[in-house]
């Protein structure tokens, strides 16, 4: 809702590192303009949007949000030319984890508004990194252009996890194989 955390990884698909924390600007998405600027920049090749959900797994208003997001990204992505799939991934913990994780690491309470978001998307990005070397395949949601009439916008993978900006070769998948692109980031927060 206020804050939008960038990560990207290297070409390899091995590491996720920070990029950047963005402030949502839900009235004139300058945002995903920066994360479709971010994409293209980097040459990525897909882009995980945090999708959270409930420890019970259910979705809920932010859970709706993410994938109203996902869809504004990817329609920014087709506008900019780019051909990037785009996929939701379950990020159940990622900012309790990095809380965890910035306390482990000294840094103080007061400063964790700055980083958390940013430590979030790379936790939810590496995730979704080493389950899709583990697995041999694409993980999470493909989000997909809505077709006039339809209802829903996303086909989901065999499981769902992880979230960032993803530069390095997506894995096969099962079905046809959706367009490559750029990036990788989390959900609004």
């Amino acid at each position: 809702m206020a804050r939008v955390g960038l990560a990207s990884c290297d070409p390899g698909g091995i590491l996720a590192t920070p990029v950047k924390t963005l402030a949502r600007d839900a009235k004139r998405n300058s945002d995903i303009r920066v994360v479709v600027s971010e994409a293209a920049g980097r040459g990525a090749v897909e882009i995980f949007v945090g999708l959270p959900r409930t420890l019970k797994g259910a979705e809920k208003g932010s859970a709706r949000m993410a994938r109203d997001y996902a869809q504004l990204l990817l329609a920014a992505l087709g506008r900019a030319g780019l051909d990037v799939p785009v996929r939701l991934i379950d990020e159940r913990l990622s900012t309790v984890s990095a809380h965890q994780a910035l306390h482990a690491a000294g840094i103080g309470s007061r400063d964790h508004r700055k980083l958390v978001d940013q430590a979030a998307a790379v936790g939810i990005l590496q995730q979704a990194l080493d389950m899709q070397k583990a697995r041999n395949t694409s993980v999470g949601e493909l989000v997909r252009a809505p077709k006039p009439g339809t209802v829903g916008n996303a086909i989901p993978s065999e499981e769902e996890e992880g979230s960032a900006i993803s530069d390095s070769m997506p894995m096969p998948t099962s079905g046809p194989v959706p367009p490559q692109g750029p990036a990788h980031q989390e959900g609004p927060r």
